[in-house]
């Protein structure tokens, strides 16, 4: 995708349910560049020197260049998704898809196959330094340490249960497994034999990683505070090595003892320097992963606030410039997949939960009960908020009240709040957008024949504006007559098809942005 074009192909055909179809010159421009991974978690040196890299939400598994930051894809999705990583005898390597608690292998240039199921939170994977063990621990979605076989002949082995978060850890010299406990702030020393759990640090935020440097120390790094500390095993001392932005998830040692660390919401790997602290910075990108995005216009000038997975961001509609506002395990965040507007304030989708969040600080104002499956969620000028669910359900909420107006709709992701005191909602899987009276809860189709329709947004002049992303098209639809223009085709997105990712928005001056989760990258739309 070129960062500037024109699209301006005239279209002829009537294209069946979707009224006559035209094309419109456009300017297509990069707001906001992309990046690699889609939040990047686990690292691990392989053999060669070649620094692996794992991201969930992009379900695939990188190899990074640690000098120059050039990467590849080593596994594609869905197979790829990796949280953690560890390498074996003669080429194996191992890793764990977190969302599915599978854990995946590939030896030497085999395919990759399934070594082990049903963990759930399947997250944190070792060997031993002979290679002639192979441990796993489970956080989030469970709770335990076992042995895995990495014959994938034997069963797994549970270890110990409910432990508090054995997050991503290392075999010691002396043959135990030293970690993280995710939810207690503690570094604990389990005997992999018996599951017996030693305590040997405490007074951390969030800690997500541990390893064992040349040194023989210890080393852990705090995702909530951004430190990276040296852990004297037998004291429980602790000592700051260096400040690093919040987000961290991983950390590794390559064969001449440097540090690289992972941080999820810059999407980016850094060294450490152990004696001085110094960083640098190895890839890093603008976004994350951005979910979703929402517009306020003032004084002539957009700001979009994005749902990046792993942050909470404004990007300025003019320049381009991201600016963090809330980033995740530090600020309460809780992952957010959709973005809406609310007068003053933004909420986001995240957790289950909306978190309503002021626009110009990101400071959390409240945060809702959990919901079952939110996609979407925008405000009424009253205060209220509309809520969809994955299930098919349109939901009023109104204080503590809530009031299904609508159901049975096919996978309404995302909601664009329309004239006539009316909701307008994508049908992902019926291809669809559909209009949902908020007094009446009536629902008519407004236009379909979409393929993917992944967003829908409104024009100043009430035209409706729908990201497809099966056609990888923005097409923009007059409501009155039916007739389709095209604003932009072949496009970058759609790249996991059932996925939330993809959001539009339009600005006051008719402006149309789009984010693309196959980039991780923000695109604007306007007249020539």
């Amino acid at each position: 995708m070129r960062k500037t074009a024109l699209v301006v192909a005239a279209l002829t055909l009537a294209w069946a349910g979707l009224g006559p179809v035209a094309a419109q010159a456009q300017k297509l421009t990069k707001l906001v560049q992309g990046s690699a991974f889609h939040g990047v978690h686990g690292i691990r040196f392989a053999p060669d020197g070649q620094l692996y890299a794992g991201s969930v939400i992009g379900q695939t598994l990188y190899s990074v260049n640690a000098e120059t930051g050039a990467w590849r894809v080593i596994e594609p999705p869905p197979k790829g998704m990796a949280d953690d990583i560890a390498f074996g005898p003669d080429g194996q390597v191992v890793w764990t898809a977190i969302s599915t608690g599978t854990v995946y292998t590939k030896r030497g240039k085999g395919p990759a196959e399934v070594l082990a199921k049903d963990l759930p939170g399947a997250n944190s994977v070792v060997f031993s330094p002979d290679k002639k063990h192979l441990y796993l621990g489970q956080v989030f979605a469970g709770d335990g340490v076992w042995e895995l076989d990495a014959a994938g002949v034997k069963p797994p082995r549970r270890i110990a249960v409910d432990v508090g978060g054995f997050n991503s850890f290392d075999v010691g010299p002396d043959g135990a497994l030293y970690g993280p406990l995710w939810f207690k702030g503690q570094i604990a020393r389990i005997d992999p034999a018996t599951g017996a759990l030693k305590v040997v640090a405490e007074g951390l935020q969030t800690p997500a990683a541990a390893k064992f440097g040349p040194d023989g120390a210890l080393y852990a790094i705090d995702t909530k505070i951004g430190v990276l500390y040296r852990i004297d095993i037998r004291t429980g001392a602790k000592t700051k090595v260096a400040q690093l932005a919040t987000s961290l998830d991983n950390m590794a040692f390559d064969a001449k003892g440097r540090l690289f660390v992972s941080n999820m919401a810059d999407n980016g790997i850094q060294e450490v320097n152990l004696k001085t602290g110094k960083l640098r910075q190895v890839i890093k990108g603008a976004l994350a992963n951005p979910y979703d995005i929402a517009v306020s216009s003032e004084g002539g000038k957009d700001t979009l606030y994005v749902a990046d997975g792993f942050a909470f961001r404004s990007v300025d509609g003019q320049t381009g410039k991201v600016t963090d506002l809330a980033r995740a395990y530090s600020d309460e965040l809780s992952s957010p997949s959709a973005v809406g507007m609310a007068g003053d304030k933004v909420l986001l989708v995240g957790g289950g939960r909306v978190d309503v969040r002021d626009r110009v600080t990101g400071k959390r104002l409240s945060l809702s009960e959990p919901f079952r499956g939110p996609t979407d969620v925008v405000g009424l000028p009253n205060g209220d908020w509309i809520v969809s669910l994955s299930a098919g359900d349109i939901v009023r909420v109104s204080g503590a009240t809530r009031t299904v107006i609508a159901s049975g709709l096919k996978m309404p992701v995302s909601l664009a709040l329309g004239p006539g005191d009316a909701v307008y909602v994508a049908e992902r899987d019926a291809g669809r957008i559909t209009r949902v009276d908020l007094k009446t809860g009536d629902v008519t189709r407004s236009a379909d024949g979409f393929q993917r329709p992944r967003a829908v947004a409104f024009t100043p002049t009430g035209e409706l504006v729908v990201l497809d992303v099966g056609a990888r098209q923005v097409v923009q639809v007059d409501r009155a007559s039916g007739q389709r223009t095209v604003l932009a085709s072949e496009l970058p997105v759609g790249y996991l098809p059932d996925a939330p990712s993809g959001g539009i928005a339009v600005g006051a001056k008719g402006d149309v942005y789009f984010s693309s989760d196959v980039e991780n990258a923000i695109y604007k739309i306007s007249g020539k």
